[in-house]
């Protein structure tokens, strides 16, 4: 009979939602509107008082507004995270609107908290993603046509149409965050030391001081 249990109880908890799936917690309650006021705490804001929410707080125009990509990368990423729209604190959700000038790119980075899905709007985008295993998958996309990243893993998208792009991106949690990798590597603060840089790429300290000083440094 203890070996029919144990049996039993392996079986539902593989049939179990396992809490490691989830990018973010799940709530206890209806809602829990950030107070961005406050600092945050282990997962997210603490809750404005009931009595204080309104409905603006559950509706967030900053996706409708074309952001300015006169840039190094000739990109605008706006983000609708719990940051700018702290009625998503706690529901595990949020999206960003990507502009791209002609040729703009959302240069290699990752999200180490969500996996990303998007779609493209307007214009004709490469999109393209490399896994822990150094396996590079990559399609041009046109209007209507989606995409997912899987969670952490480096990604891009370019502008290879003639005229401007738009892409819409949701993910699996309220504030993804975001590794850039090259203001990561050449534009962190402090700076990541010359030595470091030189060896990981095998080049001579004139390259690696010609890349930052792309980034004003």
């Amino acid at each position: 009979m203890a070996t029919m249990a144990t049996l039993y109880l392996f079986i539902v908890l593989l049939l179990l939602p396992l809490p490691y799936s989830y990018a973010d917690p799940d709530p206890l309650q209806d809602f829990c509107v950030a107070d961005l006021k406050s600092a945050p705490s282990v997962n997210g804001f603490p809750c404005k008082l009931a009595s204080e929410v309104t409905s603006g707080d559950f509706f967030y125009d900053g996706l409708s507004k074309e952001g300015n990509t006169t840039n190094l990368f000739g990109v605008n990423v706006n983000a609708g995270n719990v940051l700018a729209f702290p009625g998503l604190n706690t529901l595990g959700i949020s999206m960003n609107r990507v502009d791209l000038a002609p040729g703009g790119i959302n240069p290699p980075h990752s999200h180490p908290r969500s996996t990303e899905s998007g779609i493209v709007i307007e214009g004709k985008l490469l999109v393209g993603f490399v896994t822990t295993g150094n396996v590079f998958y990559s399609k041009v996309l046109g209007v209507g046509e989606m995409f997912v990243v899987p969670r952490g893993l480096v990604h891009f998208q370019l502008n290879v149409g003639d005229g401007k792009a738009l892409i819409f991106t949701a993910f699996n949690s309220q504030l993804p965050g975001a590794v850039i990798a090259p203001l990561t590597l050449f534009a962190s603060t402090p700076s990541v030391p010359d030595d470091v840089l030189t060896r990981a790429f095998q080049v001579e300290d004139d390259v690696i001081n010609g890349i930052k000083s792309k980034f004003g440094l």
